[in-house]
């Protein structure tokens, strides 16, 4: 009787214990979710930024010191949100166009 009793409460803190973990991880993945979609949104940001410097500068091969600048930032923070290569080919464009102070 002592051996059923004892499987018992084992079972019984197993099942609490696989409801804890249920709790804890449900909110962790959909935390996850939510800063997948923040940083999906920033590199977006990132990028709609470099390409309107890009566009706007881009007939006369001239950019501000400034919007340089910007733009040299932007690129980095997009590199290391793990942004694609499209924006690469742009912004060695870019580093090449004359500086304006």
């Amino acid at each position: 009787m002592d051996e059923l009793r004892l499987l018992s409460e084992i079972c019984s803190c197993a099942t609490a214990m696989a409801a804890a973990v249920v709790l804890l991880v449900k909110p962790a993945r959909e935390r996850f979710t939510g800063f997948r979609a923040l940083r999906d949104g920033q590199k977006c940001l990132l990028r709609s930024s470099m390409l309107r410097t890009y566009y706007r500068n881009r007939e006369s091969g001239a950019i501000r010191q400034y919007e340089l600048e910007n733009f040299n930032l932007a690129y980095r923070a997009y590199k290391a949100l793990k942004g694609n290569s499209f924006i690469d080919r742009i912004y060695a464009e870019v580093q090449k166009w004359q500086v304006l102070s």
